[in-house]
C-alpha cells in the first residue's frame, strides 16, 4: 500500500496542477535576494559541475562514526553550522580556547584550540578545564566569500591605520598569521616575517579558505584530511578520512557563492539610513564597496561588490575582551565582520537574530550598542538620533 501511494502521488500533484493551475498547487519560488545560496554568474559549464560537487559535500553529505566523524566533534556537515549558507545558531556555536595573548606559543592540548563538546558513543566529549579562557564564535553566512578571498593584501593594508595617524580614532590592524604547511602563496599575497594576512574567521585567523575548510573539517567534525591529519582525540596523525578533491570542491563552492544582494535599495528610508550610516562614521570599518583584481576564476575578476567589511581588526573595548585570541590579535580586537546578508540572519537563526561573534545579541539595535573601544564615537551618535533615524538606520541594515 505504501509504495502504492507513493507512486500514485506524483500523478495527483500533476492533475491538480492542470485543473487549477500551477500557481494554486506549488508555491511560489522565493526571490532570488531572499536567499543566500547559489552561484555567482557566468561561471563555465565545466565550473557550475564543480561548483555543484562542493554544494553535494557541504550541504548534503553528513558524517557518521563510519565515515570518519569525531571522536569528538562539534557538528556532523558543513550545513548544519551553515543552513542555507547563512549563520549558524547558538546550538552550534564553536568555543576556542588557548592562546591568551598575541603571537603566543602555547603547548595545545589534544583537540585545540577548540573545544569539541560531543563525541560518538564510547568517548566522553571535551571539557574545558575551571578558569580557562575561552571564546565563543557564533558560524557565520558564507556567501560572497571567493570576493573577499580574491582581494589583494595590498587593498586591504590601504586602510590599516595602526597609529591612527589620520586622527579619525579607528585604527584598524591586520593580524599576521603562521601559514599551515600546506599554505601556498598566491601573487596577491604578502608575506611579513613569514607570517600572512588573515581574512576570515572571527580574529581573522584563516589566512585563505583551504586553511578554513581543512581546518573546519578537522575541528568541527573531526574529519581528517592530508591537510590536517592530526586526530582531535589522539593528536597522532591517522589516515585521511575525506578527500582531497571533496576538500578542494568545497573550496571551489565557497569561492563561487554568490554575494548576498540587496532588497529595496531604491526606498527612500533605506537610501536615507545609508546616509545616515555613512554620516556617524559606521563606514570607517565596515567598508561598503570593493573591486576584484584579475582572478583565475573570470567570474570573481573586475568585480565591485558590496560587503561592509574591511577585513581588519579593531580594539571592541572590554565588554567584548574574552580572554582568548588568535595570530597576533589582542583579546579585545575583533576582524569587521561583513554586513551583506545581515537581514537574512533570521532565516537561519530560528526566525531569531543571533548577533556578535558569539551571538550574545539578539537584534540588531543590540549589537550597535555593544560597540565599544574604537566604534564608541559611532556608538554614541547612534544614540543620539532620533527614533525615526534610528528606525531609518536599522531599515538599511535589515536590507543588506
Amino acid at each position: 500500500m505504501i509504495n502504492i501511494k507513493i507512486k500514485v502521488l506524483p500523478v495527483i500533484c500533476f492533475m491538480a496542477a492542470i485543473i487549477y493551475g500551477c500557481d494554486e498547487v506549488f508555491p511560489e519560488a522565493p526571490a532570488e535576494n531572499e536567499l543566500l545560496d547559489g552561484p555567482i554568474d557566468a561561471l563555465s559549464f565545466s565550473e557550475q559541475n564543480r561548483f555543484l560537487a562542493g554544494d553535494v559535500a557541504f550541504n548534503d553529505e553528513i558524517f557518521t562514526p563510519e565515515s570518519g566523524l569525531g571522536p569528538m566533534f562539534v557538528a556532523t556537515s558543513c550545513g548544519s553550522c551553515h543552513p542555507g549558507d547563512g549563520k549558524g545558531h547558538p546550538f552550534t556555536t564553536l568555543t576556542r580556547f588557548g592562546q591568551t595573548s598575541p603571537g603566543q606559543s602555547t603547548d595545545f592540548p589534544a583537540g585545540a584550540p577548540q573545544l569539541q563538546n560531543r563525541a560518538i558513543p564510547g568517548f566522553e566529549p571535551e571539557k574545558l578545564p575551571l578558569g580557562t579562557p575561552f571564546m565563543k564564535f557564533t558560524p557565520p553566512a558564507v556567501t560572497g566569500l571567493g570576493l573577499l578571498a580574491a582581494l589583494t593584501d595590498e587593498q586591504i593594508l590601504k586602510n590599516a591605520d595602526p597609529d591612527d595617524v589620520d586622527g579619525d580614532g579607528i585604527s584598524g590592524i591586520p593580524n599576521y598569521i603562521d601559514p599551515p604547511d600546506y599554505f601556498q602563496p598566491k601573487w596577491f599575497h604578502q608575506a611579513v616575517n613569514g607570517q600572512f594576512i588573515g581574512r576570515f574567521g572571527k580574529k581573522a585567523a584563516a589566512i585563505d579558505l583551504l586553511q578554513q575548510t581543512a581546518t573546519a573539517y578537522n575541528q568541527d567534525m573531526g574529519v581528517t584530511s592530508t591537510f590536517e591529519p592530526l586526530d582531535v582525540a589522539t593528536d597522532l596523525s591517522v589516515d585521511p578520512e575525506v578527500s582531497d578533491q571533496t576538500i578542494r570542491d568545497v573550496v571551489f563552492y565557497l569561492r563561487t557563492l554568490k554575494a548576498p544582494i540587496q532588497r529595496d535599495p531604491e526606498i527612500s528610508d533605506v537610501i536615507q539610513g545609508q546616509q545616515i550610516f555613512t554620516d556617524i562614521n559606521c563606514g570607517s570599518c565596515h567598508i561598503p564597496s570593493w573591486t576584484t583584481p584579475e582572478s583565475d576564476i573570470p567570474a570573481l575578476s573586475n568585480k565591485t561588490f558590496h560587503p561592509y567589511t574591511d577585513l581588519l581588526l579593531h580594539d571592541m573595548g572590554p565588554e567584548l575582551d574574552d580572554g582568548a585570541t588568535e595570530g597576533s590579535a589582542e583579546t579585545y580586537e575583533w576582524r569587521t565582520p561583513p554586513l551583506w546578508g545581515l537581514g537574512l540572519s533570521p532565516d537561519s537563526q530560528g526566525g531569531e537574530f543571533f548577533l556578535m561573534h558569539d551571538g550574545r545579541a539578539k537584534g540588531i539595535e543590540e549589537a550597535i550598542l555593544m560597540h565599544g573601544g574604537e566604534a564608541n564615537d559611532s556608538r554614541g551618535s547612534f544614540e543620539q538620533l532620533s527614533d525615526i533615524d534610528k528606525q531609518k538606520l536599522l531599515t538599511f541594515l535589515k536590507s543588506l
